[in-house]
């Protein structure tokens, strides 16, 4: 291998007219930003142990672009800036180690969102990001389209990988880490209309998606070999999910107890995880109870048909985390689930007509135990609980001076103590503490540009370590994770919105408590309505919640804050700071 570098300002038009044309979704400005006038861009020309010329494109040492055989492709530096250049398919974590290992992504790798695959064609260019950020980590070319993966059942050879972070050509640069983007968790149907988009682009001759993906294939050259090993264990992680996925049906119970006893502990749990959820869908879901959140299915169905004497637990069956569990079935077309509100999950569809579903016979003995454990379930409340919800923070643009020390980009996530900690490390490296007085740090000039108003910057040359790091923290992008019990973790934009509840007044100058924002939190409007109309003897009811769209609100006669507030404090464990309008429950008369 060479490399040769040769003066770049006389290919600098030319360049940016064939990335404007190659990916005609970046703005102007962003043109700009990506090839500049006046900064230094250099051509490194690197030919490959078969000979094969890779041309690289770099700019502030970090390879930006590289072509083969005529196309240009982004390197996963850019796409760290433009994460939505390209569409994107999500895998799992672990399976990065094997792309940058030489192997192609394998479609039992790929996730499924709720919101449904990118529409690509055959050839179309695509970027592969993490579960749970939206960096991506390598490019690849669809060896077939959406349709033609979903017709295959997710299975088989789905993207056939040019470069991935830690590869060589990712050695070239800084060798940094990917920032961590947070998933889009709304607009799902500007998603869907991208898609289309993506979808015209890839049939254009101009753009950068090619007829044939395997000829790109040479490209992986640079850093990736052993594809047949990873193929290898990706095909044994197929037929595993395939196995577990199917019920146990026509068998004796001997035959199963002798099965159950050669199995391992972890695939004993992924036949009862299955048992459990066809008998569910079979015997206890109504179609009048869709949407159904996943957490009432998992947490009142499937546990009622679990056995006498055994447990679910997710963390012990080979899926981790209940919602890989239902994405494996919504794969077999079992059923559907949709995210109707911001990180909640419900069932909206279910195919009744399902072989699985049809075919599956409820084991003896355990319809009668479970039908006993209902009766139970009538008097007692359903298991809930409480989300974990962690404050975080994003680097905005204007805060960018003071993190790019420490490594962070914009839209890096960071929590509260990380931001504290970067912001002691980088004023005790400054040598900021004032020397006379320790409680005060001096405002340097990327101080005073990110944490004063213009109003101040004459006027203020110390400040407090508390009042420092305030101002940092209300001028960074405000977020916030939710973790449901089950669930991989979710981060939204913003603070989260409480529960909020009203007094509202109705004909004849009756009042009405008013509930809303409960799906944000995991529960169930319908079950909270129930539970209330039980407690209070009141009629409840549900209806659309004004403003808000997918969202409803409960409704019950009478102010019945007193009720609600035991209901959430005490018994659903909610912390009092994520609840709005407990202040206008009605004061209790003292008795005479």
């Amino acid at each position: 291998m060479f490399v040769t570098h040769l003066g770049f300002y006389h290919y600098r038009r030319k360049l940016r007219s064939d990335v404007a044309a190659a990916f005609p979704t970046l703005s102007t400005e962003q043109l700009a930003e990506l090839i500049p006038n006046k900064e230094e861009l250099n051509v490194i020309k690197i030919h490959c142990h078969k000979g094969e010329a890779i041309t690289v494109y770099t700019n502030h040492r970090n390879p930006i672009l590289f072509e083969a055989e005529k196309v240009l492709y982004p390197t996963v530096y850019t796409l760290w800036v433009y994460p939505d250049l390209l569409p994107a398919f999500t895998t799992w974590p672990p399976v990065l180690q094997k792309l940058a290992g030489g192997a192609d992504l394998m479609l039992p790798g790929v996730v499924v969102p709720p919101s449904g695959l990118p529409q690509v064609q055959r050839g179309t260019l695509c970027a592969v990001t993490l579960l749970g950020n939206r960096a991506p980590v390598a490019v690849g070319v669809a060896t077939m389209s959406t349709e033609e993966m979903l017709a295959a059942g997710m299975k088989g050879k789905g993207f056939a990988v040019l470069h991935t972070h830690l590869d060589h050509l990712w050695e070239y640069g800084d060798k940094s880490s990917p920032p961590t983007l947070a998933p889009l968790v709304t607009d799902s149907a500007a998603k869907e209309s991208a898609g289309d988009e993506e979808e015209l682009q890839g049939k254009e001759p101009g753009s950068s998606c090619s007829p044939d993906p395997e000829q790109h294939v040479e490209i992986r050259d640079l850093s990736l070999k052993d594809r047949d090993t990873c193929a290898e264990v990706l095909g044994k992680e197929e037929l595993h999910e395939n196995r577990a996925a199917e019920p146990a049906e026509d068998a004796s119970t001997e035959d199963q107890q002798e099965a159950e006893d050669s199995r391992t502990p972890q695939e004993q749990m992924d036949a009862l995880f299955n048992q459990c959820f066809f008998h569910a869908l079979k015997c206890k879901v109504k179609k009048s109870e869709l949407p159904l959140l996943t957490s009432t299915f998992l947490g009142s169905h499937m546990v009622s048909c679990c056995p006498a004497g055994k447990q679910l637990d997710i963390k012990k069956s080979s899926y981790k985390k209940f919602s890989k569990f239902l994405q494996c079935m919504q794969h077999q077309r079992v059923l559907q689930v949709k995210e109707l509100s911001k990180g909640v999950e419900s069932i909206v569809d279910v195919d009744w007509k399902h072989p699985d579903i049809k075919g599956f016979v409820v084991p003896e003995g355990i319809s009668s135990a479970s039908a006993a454990q209902d009766s139970k379930s009538e008097d007692r409340e359903q298991v809930y609980h409480a989300p974990e919800i962690i404050p975080l923070y994003g680097v905005s643009t204007k805060m960018i001076p003071l993190f790019q020390e420490s490594g962070h980009r914009k839209g890096s996530i960071l929590s509260s103590s990380e931001v504290r900690n970067i912001i002691i490390n980088y004023v005790k490296s400054n040598e900021l503490v004032d020397e006379t007085n320790k409680n005060f740090v001096k405002v340097n000039a990327i101080l005073c540009d990110c944490l004063l108003d213009k109003s101040e910057q004459d006027e203020i040359s110390h400040l407090k370590w508390d009042e420092l790091l305030s101002r940092c923290l209300e001028r960074l992008q405000p977020l916030h994770q939710v973790t449901f019990s089950g669930q991989e973790p979710v981060v939204r934009k913003g603070n989260i919105e409480p529960i909020d509840i009203s007094i509202a007044q109705r004909s004849s100058n009756k009042k009405v408590t008013i509930i809303k924002n409960l799906e944000l939190y995991g529960l169930d409007p319908q079950c909270v309505a129930n539970t209330l109309q039980q407690k209070v003897q009141a009629s409840a009811t549900i209806s659309p919640a004004a403003g808000a769209k997918d969202r409803v609100q409960v409704q019950i006669q009478g102010n019945q804050i007193h009720h609600l507030a035991k209901m959430l404090l005490e018994e659903y464990q909610l912390p009092r700071k994520y609840i709005q309008g407990l202040e206008k429950a009605p004061k209790l008369g003292r008795k005479k």
